[in-house]
């Protein structure tokens, strides 16, 4: 069981490992230090021995007592035991002394741990029975459990078989144990391996002797442990309770109880053993009764009566009444503060007691005088007895607030069945104490968490439960303890009669209630109540359910709102939510509860009961607030339990039980005052929504949204109109319809006249209240919740509203909506519903980012049939979302083709009514609503003001509503001369809406204002009537007073009620609603009509359409419509169709209809005159149009900016499209413009970049070590998710080229070193731009408003940082462009004929020219602060790679390998080839033209020493200068070691800018050449010894050859020889290296892999090419990759033909003759070899072939990280974390925020997103499923790549439903990794200040 479900399984936390189940462990290390210690001083007296004596000792007396021999040894041993457990004042080491004495005892003198197994092996372990505590993760399967609490360990779920279940992992809130075994909980089916068997039938015996001391020396043990806490305790001083004094005790007695734990953990036989100790009776009696010699255990039973005294119920006043007799003063004093609102010490006790004699405490007395009689079990008053060790050790835990040791140790002795009877007895005895130290605690929340860590394991068994109901009065406890607890925080109620109210009500602002103090006792009735058994005694109790009712009547009008009139209120209280809580929990819960219980005919006694003492205290409650008929204004509670447990049992007693339901209905005054509080709720609402409250703060629109939220509606808004519905069935309709016209203050604007004074309603509120009012009589009539719908239509119903509202996941649908109904989501029921109403859509991603989880659409025919717009208004919170439901609406019927224009709310035909509730249709058929429905009609017809659609359109509604469902035909022969006589004044004949809609009307007298326009027109005094209406009743219809009308009807009722009751209506109340016509500034006139409802019908039908004459009835062409109407039980459409609809309906009801309808048709109507509106209506008229138009054209105007941000987006910001054009001119290769001309987005102005005004692209620099990620090997690398998965880091790249920059600076010199590879595969700088240009002193001052403009978020512009002016993507710095033109750029690519000997000359002439340093212009301080940025950006352990620091060597090495990142990253993000071509993939986000500007400046001022610029080596036979070479210095690196790609970037870098094509093309040959040479030395070591000597002599045929310098086979076989001078090729060496190539290469291999290795370098090299001049790369095949590039590249010779025949080697072009030039670079290498052998090879293989960078590969389940990462132990701290995290580049684990791994103020997360990605992290939170990522200062939620089966992430694993990998959204996860574009798609980032 694990209990807290009320709160949900909490936030994620640390889970502790159940405790080490070693027995002894942690006490035997105690143990042995206090023995130590002992031995120099021992206690006085106190048998201190070394641990052999002990041993020594306790065998004796194991042998004298189970020889049965001696008494001696027995009163030894008793000696022996006194003196060791004496409660010592030292601690620590006497107690570790005493448990070493009684683990030798225990044993017998033998080995402890020996002792344990002997008995463990008598353990018959059918239960698992593990106890945790809180945050501990446990699960629950729906599917096994028989009991909502139970719950299983991680390891007995994983045993069992659940798959396929409904199971849940959760975070245990307050503690559980696992139920594994326990048949009356869980299904046996569920069991797991372990716990299936039941084995206790083939366990042995346990012989006598084994455990024969334990049961002597336990009792002495557990005694010497109680006397420690009696002794600590002392009653805590009033004014301070001593918590430091408790704590301490607590800390001393650790080893004890811990102790006893490891007892219990022996097994089924030492458990039997402690129980048989704890529940002796005999024991306790001999032990602690206080009375020996012994000074010391006297005092401690002193102690012990003083905590006693405070523990019993009764209060003093009471004692008279129970006839108690207690002779100590002191109790009085004690008990009194337990005293509802009497906060007495000691000293005041006399005095609190006259207080309650007077008045205002008068009613709290009266009950609890009466609760105390009434009460059938003394004891619950009564002071604790206690008879036995575990009834004191219980008392002791919860004086101590139950201390989690003790809690555990009660626990664990639960599998023993004695045990648990004894134990849930004595908690029930103590039930009483529990509340009051619960209300005492300052630690409530923990303390609640205990307790019902206990309560759940106890009342969740309902074999146990009813076994304590029957014998231990737990139903009377509970309730008379829930009781006591509320009355201490009772205040007057000030509902209605404030000065007379006798109500008292919970106040919700106390403590007990606003903190959830009592939630314990209340989850522990609840659970108490599922029980059946519990349930029937409680249902057949009559005093209980008097008590419940008493109890829930506390909660009947708490809360109580008024409205504020003047001012805004100054403080929002905000104890709605705790009034909410308590309601829902403390009333509603328990009833649904009771609810399931009454399903069957069977069951009706108990609902007659419970119906019964309902009405009594709704009865009791009018009396005591004194409540007539009219409610009290300007005041409203959502609190009305008592009418909700009414109508609840009244509705199941109905639909379940068959019974009459008039037998249970009171009369009609008791019906009429039940339905005003529901009512003024209704009506408070729409008031509220009306914006009528506003003074009294957000608070009151909160209460109004909780009212109907998912949560809380069934037990609060449906049980409310389900009672208005009951009593609108059974009371007089025309009282009903004006009494809710009167409670919604609209009374006075249903007249006839255009002008109108409503006293009690400002008109702005008018229009809302009126659409308001008939919005809830609709509702009322046409909802069917508890009126007649199965269970399955009510869950088809909510989620149809919930899904048209909105698209929702899974988890966000709402549930059955009783919440006991058994139909959870999940269950079968639930789903296959789901199905039939809903599509699943799957989630979906945009590249751009956002990321969507699975929704539930609903599907086409449910907005074609079901859709049902009275239910969304019902269930929303937000009036937006019926909105949005309409929006929907529409647009389904649009796509769909059904109606094109604007749909009005569908007509739904509802199912029908059950036959009790028919009355409810007299609603409809009331002359009250029929005029109210003309009247409107007519004044929207005249339109005047306050009148909206929404009201034509509920008019129209409930017209139809009336029509559907009209009593029997009328028969149309009617005599109309009898109706004439019989209604001379009133305004309808009958009571029947179809005969009623053809009344005409042709006068009516109103009262209006004197200065209204209808005082003049005074009709003529003989009033004759038209043709048409000649045959109806020509008389003027009355002034029609809805409130007369309804004190007419009220008075006939209480007169058939009581006859001297007709003085009741109170003049307090009444004069405040008095008739209009009082107020005397209001006079009569007399207005012409002449209309009936039809021809209203008729000219609305005109007026919507805007056309004359556009009714037509259809019948005309077609009689069968009238015959058979097809009139669908669902119609779309506007207000045309609606009337259309209606006037078929009326027409088919009727032949007089149809008549009058066709008469009406003929008489061509006259238009309507436009009316001229007078100035002051116009202005509220307009008001609102201009609102609504206001707000559509903010709609478009929104919608047109959305679209064009999104094209926007689209064309600059695009992330992923590889073939999008380049956005701005920045590697155009245009040849027309003769300059390139920058847009500045700050000042708009367009112009060149110059010298004086340069521009800059907006661009962000990051540090990146993405490329150092990418990794040799083909296959993926795992997150490890067990002990023997490790990943080394030593196979990436970044760590390769360490290794290798590392062993060249061993051996050769350092400046020749740092030249010879690039570095930043870790901590390189990216440079991405989103395309956008700026003046830079714009720039400057745009960064200085922003510095000035406090309101930043997410990033810090001291920094630096900024987000583009134009497209807000973030950005970092500014990159200047340099002014050149493109004329230039076109002269620089023609081709020059000049040969490669000239060129050569050429390049090294321009190296040696010094790069002046450029003058001091704008443009170069910008690039120089720009460098600087590009420094800044990484880490300095990333730029300092030189022996010397600060050396320029590092600066030139820097800046170099910054072009070589960009361009490896532009190949990695083109996906590691360029076969796509195209301009480049980042074309919109790549400046790398612009890099290269700004790199050639600062590269140019160092110049290399001639003598060692590697250009010479590479195009000229230099002489041998080793031999002259001092021997101490080191070598220069020789040319076949150095990286290729490297000395193309240094070469171009150093060269004058802007370069000239011609010279480009010739740094590459002559660098192919040496790469060539490389690639041939390094295929030289792959092949063995017999292949070398067999290319060595085939190639040495073809050297002589015309082309011998460009076959692969000469060249190769003239390195073989020439490297064969050293000692290159040692034999026995390339025996590993055959194991992974092949051994017999075939030319063709030979050449694949010679291109292979130089493919690399063309790529970069293409790249650089088409950045430097433009022109657009070639698209090719992958195959013929080589080819493509190489003629790009001009490597190809011009009469290079087909590619068949084609060898990487015809690419070659020597500068010089190249035997000679390879043999010099060969020579190099040969004297290298002679001193350092063995490096050699080490440093030549280079592999060049790298695999993309990619995150780990993560398990396809999320439990499989779960399970090994939650419980994992930090490497650094060796503790588990309480946050892990995981990081998903290099699967390191790391503590989230964890202060244990902090290192100089930065948290491990920051530090190690320093490390491994130079600033950018990617972390997987394992105790939440969610990703961070952490970039450099700042971080981001990123979401999780882990679903649940609906598409659903599940953050903080709070429902624990089993997750699946998303591989798209890990795919996009990675897309943003590798392409750098965390910063611009994630816009949620925020500071983590190093704390992550």
């Amino acid at each position: 069981m694990s209990g807290g479900g009320r709160r949900g399984a909490g936030a994620a936390g640390v889970l502790r490992r159940a405790r080490c189940r070693l027995p002894g462990y942690r006490e035997r290390g105690a143990a042995r230090r206090g023995e130590r210690a002992g031995v120099g001083s021992p206690r006085a007296g106190s048998p201190a021995q070394p641990g052999r004596e002990k041993r020594a000792t306790a065998a004796r007396l194991k042998a004298a007592l189970s020889g049965g021999g001696e008494s001696g040894a027995a009163a030894e041993l008793q000696a022996l035991l006194e003196r060791a457990l004496a409660p010592a004042p030292g601690g620590g080491e006497a107690a570790a002394e005493a448990l070493e004495w009684c683990r030798c005892l225990l044993s017998g003198g033998e080995p402890w741990e020996g002792f344990v197994q002997a008995v463990r092996a008598y353990d018959p372990a059918t239960l698992c029975g593990l106890v945790w505590t809180a945050n501990f993760v446990a699960y629950r399967c729906r599917t096994c459990g028989i009991s909502p609490c139970m719950s299983l360990c991680a390891e007995c779920f994983h045993q069992g078989e659940h798959a396929g279940h409904d199971y849940n992992m959760f975070r245990s809130q307050a503690g559980g144990a696992c139920d594994c075994g326990d048949g009356n909980v869980m299904r046996e089916a569920g069991f797991c391996k372990r716990h299936r068997m039941k084995s206790s039938s083939n366990v042995p015996c346990v012989p006598k002797d084994l455990l024969m001391m334990s049961e002597l020396v336990l009792p002495q043990f557990i005694f010497s442990l109680i006397q420690y806490l009696r002794e600590g305790y002392n009653e805590p001083a009033l004014d301070l309770p001593s918590e430091k004094d408790l704590h301490r005790i607590l800390q001393m007695l650790e080893p004890h109880v811990s102790f006893l734990e490891d007892l219990t953990k022996m097994g089924g036989a030492m458990r039997s053993v402690l129980t048989q100790v704890l529940t002796n009776q005999q024991f306790y009696k001999d032990l602690s009764s206080g009375v020996g010699e012994n000074a010391c255990a006297k005092k401690s039973h002193e102690k012990y009566l003083i905590a006693l005294k405070g523990s019993g119920l009764a209060f003093p006043e009471d004692k008279l009444a129970c006839g108690m007799q207690e002779q100590a003063s002191g109790t009085s004093t004690l008990a009194i503060q337990g005293l509802a609102g009497a906060t007495a010490t000691s000293g005041q006790g006399e005095s609190s007691d006259e207080e309650d004699q007077d008045g205002s405490q008068g009613v709290g007395k009266r009950k609890r005088v009466k609760l105390s009689s009434s009460t059938k079990d003394q004891s619950i008053m009564d002071v604790l007895k206690h008879k036995c060790f575990l009834e004191e050790l219980l008392f002791w835990t919860i004086k101590y607030e139950f201390p989690q040791k003790m809690v555990t140790f009660l626990l664990n002795m639960l599998p023993d069945q004695d045990y648990k009877i004894a134990f849930t007895k004595t908690f029930v005895q103590h039930y009483a104490f529990i509340m009051k130290t619960l209300k005492k605690s300052h630690e409530s929340d923990t303390m609640s968490n205990r307790i019902v860590h206990i309560s759940v394991q106890l009342f969740s068994n309902e074999e146990l439960a009813r076994q304590v109901t029957e014998e231990c009065q737990l139903l009377d406890i509970m309730v008379t303890v829930l009781l006591y607890m509320m009355e201490s925080c009772l205040i007057k109620s000030e509902l209605q009669d404030e000065e007379n109210s006798l109500h008292v009500v919970v106040n919700c602002g106390e403590a007990l209630l606003k903190n959830n103090t009592y939630w314990p006792l209340v989850s522990d009735f609840i659970n108490i109540l599922s029980h059946q058994s519990v349930a029937k005694k409680f249902l057949e109790d009559h005093s209980l359910l008097v008590t419940w009712m008493n109890f829930v009547s506390f909660f009947q009008g708490m809360n109580l709102n008024k409205r504020e009139l003047n001012e805004h209120v100054e403080f929002e209280s905000q104890t709605y939510y705790a009034a909410f809580a308590a309601e829902l929990e403390a009333c509603a819960q328990p009833m649904w509860g009771l609810l399931s219980h009454c399903k069957v005919r069977e069951t009706q006694e108990y609902t007659r009961n419970v119906v019964r003492y309902c009405l009594e205290a709704l009865q009791d409650w009018f009396d005591a607030i004194n409540f007539v008929d009219e409610p009290a204004p300007n005041q409203v509670t959502f609190h009305l339990p008592l009418h909700r447990y009414y109508a609840m049992f009244l509705s199941k007693a109905v639909k379940c039980q068959e019974l009459d339901l008039d037998s249970i209905l009171p009369d009609q005054e008791m019906l009429m005052k039940l339905m005003i509080h529901p009512l003024q709720i209704q009506a408070s609402l729409s008031e509220i929504h009306s914006n009528m409250w506003v003074r009294n703060g957000l608070q009151i629109k909160g209460q109004a949204m909780t009212y109907v939220q998912s949560h809380f509606c069934n037990s609060m808004i449906d049980p409310d109109i389900y009672l208005l519905q009951v009593c609108a069935s059974r009371l007089d309709p025309d009282y009903f319809i004006s009494s809710v016209f009167e409670r919604f203050k609209v009374v006075d604007l249903l007249t006839m006249a255009s002008q109108h004074q409503n006293t009690v309603l400002d008109s702005e509120h008018e229009r809302s209240m009126l659409e308001g009012a008939l919005t809830f009589l609709v509702i009322l009539l046409s909802l069917r919740l508890h009126l007649g719908m199965t269970d399955d239509e009510i869950l088809r119903a909510e989620m149809v509203a919930q899904l048209c509202m909105n698209d929702r996941t899974h988890n966000h649908i709402p549930e059955n909506p009783n919440p006991k109904s058994g139909i959870v989501p999940g269950s079968l029921s639930f789903e296959s519903m789901l199905s039939a109403v809903a599509d699943f859509k799957a989630p979906v991603f945009e590249p751009g980012g956002s990321m969507q989880q699975g929704m539930y659409t609903p599907k086409a025919d449910i907005w074609d049939k079901e859709f049902d717009p009275v239910m969304v208004i019902l269930r929303t919170v937000y009036r937006r979302d019926v909105q949005s439901a309409m929006d929907r609406y529409t647009a389904f019927l649009k796509q769909s083709g059904t109606f094109p224009g604007n749909p009005w709310p569908p007509y739904k035909k509802r199912t029908p009514l059950h036959p009790s509730y028919k009355g409810l249709m007299k609603l409809l058929h009331c002359k009250t609503l029929h005029i109210v429905l003309f009247t409107l009609l007519y004044k929207i017809l005249m339109d005047h003001q306050n009148l909206s659609e929404h009201v034509l359109c509920m008019v129209l509604y409930l017209i139809e509503l009336g029509l559907e469902d009209s009593p029997e035909q009328e028969s149309d022969e009617e005599d109309s001369v009898g109706e004439h006589e019989r209604c001379h004044d009133s305004w309808f004949p009958g009571s029947n809406l179809v005969s009623n809609m053809r009344h005409f009307i042709n006068y009516v007298r109103v009262r209006v204002p004197e200065t209204a326009p209808e005082v003049k027109r005074e009709p003529p005094a003989s009033t004759s009537s038209d043709g048409v209406a000649s045959s109806q009743n020509s008389g003027t219809a009355q002034v029609f007073s809805l409130v007369a009308e309804r004190r007419k009807k009220f008075q006939e009722i209480i007169n058939r009620n009581s006859s001297e009751a007709s003085q009741v209506v109170r003049p307090k109340t009444s004069m405040k609603w008095s008739a209009p016509g009082a107020t005397p500034q209001l006079t009569t006139a007399i207005l012409e009509i002449k209309e009936s409802i039809l021809s209203l019908l008729i000219k609305l039908h005109h007026k919507l359409s805007g056309k004359q004459n556009s009714y037509y009835p259809p019948w005309f062409d077609d009689m069968e419509v009238l015959i058979q109407p097809e009139i669908p039980k669902y119609s779309h459409g506007d207000g045309m169709t609606a009337v259309e609809r209606i006037l078929l309906k009326a027409a088919v009801q009727s032949r007089l209809n149809k008549r009058i309808i066709e008469e009406i048709c003929r008489k061509v109507t006259p238009p309507v005159p436009p009316k001229k509106i007078s100035p002051a209506e116009k202005k509220t008229l307009d008001k609102e149009e201009r609102r609504q138009k206001a707000r559509e054209r903010q709609q478009k105007l929104l919608a047109e900016f959305a679209s064009k941000q999104k094209s926007f987006m689209e064309t600059a910001m695009d992330v992923e499209s590889p073939d999008a054009d380049i956005a701005m001119e920045i590697a155009t290769s245009e040849q027309h413009v003769s300059e390139a001309v920058y847009d500045c987005v700050i000042c708009g102005q367009s112009g060149p970049s110059t010298e004086d005004r340069p521009t800059g692209l907006v661009v962000l620099l990051q540090a990146s070590s993405v490329l150092g990620q990418c990794r040799n090997s083909t296959e993926p690398k795992k997150l490890p998710t067990s002990e023997e998965e490790q990943i080394y880091p030593s196979d990436t790249c970044a760590a390769v080229h360490d290794v290798r920059l590392t062993t060249l600076q061993r051996y050769f010199k350092d400046s020749s070193c740092l030249q010879a590879v690039s570095i930043g595969w870790e901590g390189g700088v990216y440079v991405q731009t989103c395309g956008h240009t700026l003046h830079i002193d714009c720039h400057k001052s745009y960064m200085e408003s922003l510095r000035n403009d406090q309101v930043l978020q997410g990033f810090s512009v001291d920094k630096g940082e900024f987000t583009c002016p134009l497209c807000r993507q973030f950005a970092n710095s500014v990159l200047p462009c340099y002014p050149g033109n493109n004329v230039e750029r076109s002269l620089l690519q023609c081709h020059s004929n000049k040969s490669i000997q000239d060129l050569i000359k050429e390049v090294e002439e321009l190296q040696e020219q010094l790069g002046t340093f450029p003058s001091e212009t704008n443009l170069s301080k910008e690039m120089e602060s720009v460098m600087k940025d590009i420094k800044s950006t990484t880490q300095k352990k990333y730029t300092d790679y030189s022996k010397t620091p600060g050396s320029p060597d590092n600066d030139f090495l820097f800046m170099y390998s910054v072009a070589r990142t960009n361009l490896e990253l532009e190949l990695v993000h083109r996906e590691g080839n360029l076969c796509l071509g195209g301009a480049s993939t980042a074309g919109k986000r790549s400046c790398l033209n612009q890099l290269f500007h700004v790199l050639a400046m600062h590269m140019r001022l160092y110049s290399i020493d001639s003598a060692y610029n590697p250009w010479r080596k590479l195009t000229q036979i230099t002489q041998d200068r080793n031999s002259q070479m001092n021997s101490e210095e080191l070598p220069e690196v020789p040319v076949l070691y150095r990286d290729v790609s490297s000395l193309l970037l240094i070469q171009i870098l150093t060269m004058p800018q802007p370069l000239r094509k011609e010279h480009f093309t010739c740094i590459v040959k002559v660098l192919f050449t040496l790469l060539y040479t490389q690639a041939l030395a390094a295929f030289s070591l792959k092949c063995s010894a017999e292949d070398r000597v067999a290319w060595k002599n085939s190639g040495a045929l073809k050297k002589n050859t015309s082309n011998g310098e460009k076959s692969w086979e000469a060249l190769l076989s003239h390195v073989i020889s020439e490297l064969s001078k050293g000692k290159m090729f040692e034999e026995g060496e390339t025996e590993e290296l055959a194991m992974v190539y092949p051994s017999v290469w075939s030319p063709d291999s030979i050449e694949y892999y010679l291109q292979q290795f130089c493919l690399p370098f063309l790529r970069i090299t293409c790249l650089l090419q088409h950045h430097l001049f433009g022109g657009d790369l070639p698209s090719c095949q992958e195959d013929e990759e080589f080819t493509v590039l190489g003629n790009c590249l001009g490597l190809l010779p011009s009469s290079f033909q087909s590619p068949h025949q084609f060898t990487s080697a015809s690419c070659l072009d020597w500068p010089v003759p190249a035997f000679n030039m390879i043999s010099q670079w060969c020579l190099e290498l040969a004297s290298f070899a002679d001193r350092h052998a063995e490096q050699v090879k080490v440093l030549l293989i280079q592999e060049p072939k790298w695999d993309l960078p990619c995150l780990l590969q993560l398990p396809e389940n999320y439990n499989t990280i779960f399970q090994y990462y939650h419980r994992k132990t930090c490497t650094v701290c060796t503790k588990v974390p309480k946050d892990p995290a995981v990081c998903l580049v290099c699967g390191t684990f790391v503590c989230l925020k964890g202060l244990c791994c902090k290192q100089q103020s930065y948290c491990e997360c920051v530090l190690h997103s320093q490390n491994c990605g130079a600033g950018t992290g990617i972390f997987l939170l394992i105790n939440a499923s969610v990703i961070i990522i952490i970039r450099g200062h700042r971080f981001c939620l990123w979401g999780s790549v882990y679903l649940d089966a609906h598409g659903e992430e599940d953050r903080d694993l709070r429902r624990g439903k089993p997750l699946y990998i998303c591989k798209e959204r890990y795919k996009v996860l990675e897309q943003q990794w590798v392409s750098h574009t965390f910063d611009h798609i994630n816009k949620r980032w925020g500071p983590h200040y190093n704390g992550l």
